[in-house]
Formats: structure tokens, C-alpha cells, sequence
């Protein structure tokens, strides 16, 4: 599998996990765009949720969010997330 699909396969089942964990009842997975803002943005994605998501994150990937500041890079939007996700999960093979 080249990189460019890789990335856009992980990129959708992120929109699926994304709407799943946090039960965003009234947003498809497609509703989500991925230079959009996570946190903050029309999602309405809110600390509580974030929370879900970085659980998200060391069940599913492997990968710990241990301070504010790599969080906020991390969840800036969902493309940064995939791309924290490519480089540091020894799940998925970057």
C-alpha cells in the first residue's frame, strides 16, 4: 500500500472512530473534513472529548498524550492527528 492511500485509509477510520467514541449523533463521518479544527471547531469537541479521544488513542494506537502541548498539536486537526498517529503508533507502520 503506497503512503498517500495509507494515509487516507487511516484519515477515514479516524472519522469513523472520531463520530463513534464521542457518539456525535448529528455528524456522518464524511461531515468531517480534515484541515478542520478538532478542538474548538464545528464539532463542538470539548474537553470531556478529548479525553475520549486520547483513550482512543493508547487503546487503539499505542500512543500516549502525556501533556497539554503535544495534545494541542496532536489534536489541532484530524490530518495532524494522522500524521501523530503515522509517525509514533508501533500499530500502524508509517
Amino acid at each position: 500500500m503506497n503512503v498517500v492511500s495509507q494515509m487516507e485509509e487511516l484519515l477515514s477510520e479516524l472519522k469513523v472512530k472520531i463520530v463513534e467514541v464521542l457518539n456525535l449523533v448529528d455528524v456522518r463521518p464524511d461531515d468531517i473534513d480534515e484541515e478542520d479544527r478538532l478542538v474548538g471547531g464545528k464539532l463542538g469537541i470539548d474537553s470531556i472529548d478529548l479525553l475520549e479521544m486520547v483513550m482512543m488513542l493508547e487503546k487503539d494506537y499505542g500512543i500516549t498524550i502525556d501533556n497539554k502541548e503535544l495534545g494541542e498539536k496532536v489534536f489541532a486537526t484530524l490530518k495532524t492527528l494522522a500524521m501523530h498517529i503515522e509517525r509514533n503508533s508501533p500499530v500502524v507502520s508509517g
